[in-house]
């Protein structure tokens, strides 16, 4: 619930405008209130007189209005809100939070704000995966902006593809998340002293010098962990296969091609204290690599298979390298509880986090996930979300699952 919650919602223009009308809806269904600024992008598809009926409060449209700069509003509107929404964000009001743009009240207030800030994107699905959108939403995400969405579907322009803004209650759960882990305990480095290993992205197993076999994965929900444990202070190693990623800041970077390379790097990176496996491992590779390109000759080759190395349950297992805590990852396409819960079990992990990864769910190669974690204490299902997002609640739940100030002592040498 979100009683007592100030939200300032900032609705940008967009065909989607007109889905924050049901944002503010069931906002104040939880007990939130929530203020209001439209732009003029937004205002040619909601009206201030809809908002203002919904919300129960003023909109606020004009920079240069008398009566609310008289009281710097757009310092107020910032400072007295618990969180700042952006639904939708569209492609221009993004430009201007990342390059520090203040020419209307909108893009004043977020400049002027010190509360946390979470949008939800919204565009056509060429805008979004234009680099220089893409290069202002790192930007954003570096300086600590939160994001849900975008979804994939059906688009207001007719065509298929990631830019539909969130559901309002995609939304909503977004801002439980964010409101919770601002009101956490204070320590910004929780993790400080701590060292982490994650596994991340596909891994490639050479069947001749041209061919090898890989599986979808992007590496977004593993490079994500890793910076969200940096963030909270932990020394991070990242192993990661194959992907088109910009590499996490402050994480020392370890890349690596095949699955047994992944396990001489990660058994090389122990002891650590924290070891998060998210990278999808080939299961299996050819037995023999051939030395020269497998030419065609009128029949497919027969390729014979051996199993990789588990490099989860080698971690699991690692004696006095053992990382205190353990996470896999169970990506299911059926009986997922099930299945992470015999997985759990196999491998002698900690937690297991796991995601259906059916087709449907467009979790590879995607923006966002639904994840449930899995111990041997039960299930923690949480709302769908965006991957950096994820990756944030599940930093802030391994640090909650270490004790505070318990930072192990390690020896010179290591």
């Amino acid at each position: 619930m979100l009683d007592g919650k100030r939200i300032l919602l900032i609705i940008a223009g967009g065909i989607a405008a007109y889905r924050s009308l049901e944002l503010i809806r069931r906002l104040r269904e939880r007990g939130a209130t929530t203020r209001c600024i439209l732009t003029k992008g937004g205002a040619q598809f909601v009206t201030p007189l809809s908002v203002a009926a919904l919300s129960e409060q003023k909109v606020y449209q004009d920079l240069f209005s008398l009566t609310d700069e008289s009281e710097m509003g757009h310092i107020r509107l910032s400072r007295e809100a618990d969180l700042i929404v952006v639904a939708p964000a569209s492609a221009d009001l993004i430009a201007k939070m990342a390059n520090g743009h203040a020419d209307d009240l909108a893009s004043t207030a977020l400049l002027a704000t010190d509360k946390p800030v979470l949008i939800a994107p919204t565009m056509n699905v060429q805008m979004w995966e234009h680099p220089a959108v893409q290069r202002n939403v790192a930007a954003l995400e570096a300086m600590g902006v939160r994001r849900v969405g975008p979804g994939s579907g059906a688009l207001a322009c007719g065509e298929t593809g990631s830019g539909r803004m969130s559901e309002p209650l995609d939304i909503v759960a977004a801002i439980e998340t964010v409101l919770a882990d601002a009101s956490a305990p204070t320590n910004a480095r929780p993790l400080a002293g701590r060292r982490a290993l994650v596994t991340s992205g596909p891994t490639w197993e050479p069947i001749d010098p041209v061919r090898f076999i890989a599986n979808r994965s992007s590496g977004k929900q593993g490079s994500a962990i890793a910076a969200a444990l940096a963030a909270l202070g932990a020394e991070v190693t990242l192993v990661s296969g194959p992907t088109n990623l910009t590499p996490p800041a402050n994480v020392t970077v370890r890349d690596i091609l095949t699955a047994r390379e992944m396990l001489d790097a990660c058994m090389a990176s122990l002891p650590s204290d924290i070891a998060v496996c998210a990278a999808a491992v080939a299961d299996w590779r050819v037995a023999t690599e051939a030395n020269q390109k497998i030419k065609k000759d009128g029949a497919p080759p027969t390729l014979t298979m051996t199993e990789n190395p588990d490099i989860l349950k080698a971690i699991s297992n690692a004696g006095a390298n053992r990382p205190s805590l353990v996470v896999g990852f169970a990506a299911e396409t059926e009986n997922l509880i099930a299945n992470a819960q015999s997985k759990l079990d196999r491998k002698g992990c900690d937690w297991i986090v796991a995601n259906d990864v059916s087709p449907a769910e467009g979790v590879f190669g995607g923006d966002a996930n639904t994840l449930h974690l899995v111990t041997r204490n039960g299930v923690e299902t949480w709302p769908k979300m965006d991957k950096a997002m994820a990756a944030a609640r599940l930093a802030n739940r391994i640090a909650s699952h270490f004790a505070p100030g318990d930072a192990p002592e390690r020896q010179a040498a290591q």
